[in-house]
């Protein structure tokens, strides 16, 4: 285990040093010019803007951001949701403005744009009876209840509000993640998706390299002691943690913004793909939130090997399940058209995992893998050639459905 972790270190840091250094601003985290709200960024940009609210059977309040149409255009009649990965929001979708982010792509091309935001977010940090700033069982969720409760009921009120007969789907990392979850566990809803595009899907996790979730999986100490280290129950970690992790590999390269911003520690970075321009404004959004159980539930994904439910223990499980393992997700009930992209330098989506996924699911339609070599997991959304590799892709594949 020693060798182990010896060598993947090594590797991390062969990857951190050969980056480039940037120079930011010094008030990146306080300035609001860099974290204006999804609805403010779409009403400067001269679009329409609405926002909705949803509560779920289990008492989260939900917030959906959503672009009726273009500016001027008319529209398509087609109903288009986002969701967006983990630690961040709906902001993803918008933030780098008309003709570069693909929530304006689509409503300049005439769809119905929704955007979700799953619970513990920013915009989705609220509840019928909880406070999630005292009550710790706000946080007892992992991305199964997102996928399970939240974009079951989002999708079902965008149905209601539309009168649409089927939703045009698009998640990235997270939000991949849980619509594999929702359809595997309420196949029922395979049949309200018209097509669903997975940008750096995620299921299987035996390949990932991301430095910190390799760490959390490889962690040898007391629960409690990681617990404390990483949040204890809202995803916040200590910055001691943070620094204890990228003091080795960020001494020299890009510096302690993104080796110490969770976001990229998480998912990696590539700034081939991503302009010092914009790191200002991804910061100034993420992260947005989310609870420790999320991050420890694609733990125990690396761990097991498995693309299956929570693992709460031996006896829990017996309650729970009704077996000392947490049952898998069939993903052959995943009958919605579904198209994966996926690149060769992704922290969290695995190529070999990523293959893995494409045999099981009941009604893959195609892969796409993007041609540029440096292209990371957060470049499906921030990537300065995401337009050119993914959306106009993505625009294509609708077109045809």
């Amino acid at each position: 285990m020693f060798l182990q972790k010896l060598f993947f270190l090594i590797y991390i840091h062969s990857v951190f040093v050969k980056s480039k250094p940037i120079d930011l601003p010094n008030n990146v985290y306080n300035n609001s010019e860099f974290n204006k709200t999804t609805p403010v960024m779409i009403a400067e940009a001269g679009y329409p803007v609405e926002t909705h609210w949803v509560t779920t059977p289990d008492g989260y309040k939900l917030c959906l951001h959503r672009i009726p149409h273009a500016k001027n255009g008319p529209s398509n009649k087609k109903v288009v949701y986002l969701q967006h990965g983990i630690l961040v929001s709906s902001s993803d979708w918008i933030l780098f403005g008309p003709g570069n982010s693909l929530g304006y792509i689509l409503a300049d091309l005439g769809y119905d744009v929704w955007m979700g935001n799953a619970r513990g977010t920013y915009y989705s940090r609220n509840h019928t009876t909880l406070n999630p700033d005292t009550d710790s069982n706000f946080w007892q969720f992992s991305w199964h209840e997102i996928g399970y409760y939240d974009l079951p009921t989002m999708l079902d009120y965008i149905l209601l509000e539309t009168g649409t007969d089927g939703i045009y789907y698009v998640g990235h990392s997270q939000g991949t993640t849980t619509f594999f979850v929702m359809t595997s566990t309420r196949p029922e809803y395979n049949k309200k998706i018209k097509v669903q595009i997975s940008l750096a899907p995620i299921a299987y996790m035996s390949h990932m390299t991301s430095p910190l979730l390799r760490i959390l999986s490889f962690w040898e100490g007391s629960f409690e002691t990681l617990m404390n280290l990483i949040g204890m129950y809202e995803f916040v970690p200590e910055e001691s943690f943070l620094h204890m992790l990228t003091e080795s590999i960020c001494e020299t390269g890009i510096g302690p913004i993104l080796c110490e911003n969770v976001l990229f520690a998480l998912c990696g970075f590539s700034l081939n793909e991503m302009n010092t321009t914009k790191i200002p404004l991804i910061v100034g959004h993420a992260p947005a939130g989310a609870s420790t159980k999320q991050i420890l539930h694609y733990g125990q994904e690396i761990s097991s090997g498995h693309f299956r439910q929570y693992d709460f223990g031996v006896i829990e499980n017996l309650r729970k399940y009704g077996s000392v393992q947490p049952p898998d997700y069939d993903l052959s009930k995943v009958s919605a058209p579904v198209f994966l992209f996926f690149s060769y330098n992704d922290w969290l989506a695995g190529v070999e995992d990523v293959e893995r996924l494409s045999h099981e699911l009941g009604n893959l339609q195609g892969k796409f893998s993007i041609a540029e070599t440096s292209f990371n997991h957060l470049d499906f959304t921030y990537g300065d050639h995401a337009k050119k590799y993914v959306y106009n892709e993505v625009v294509s594949i609708f077109a045809k459905y």
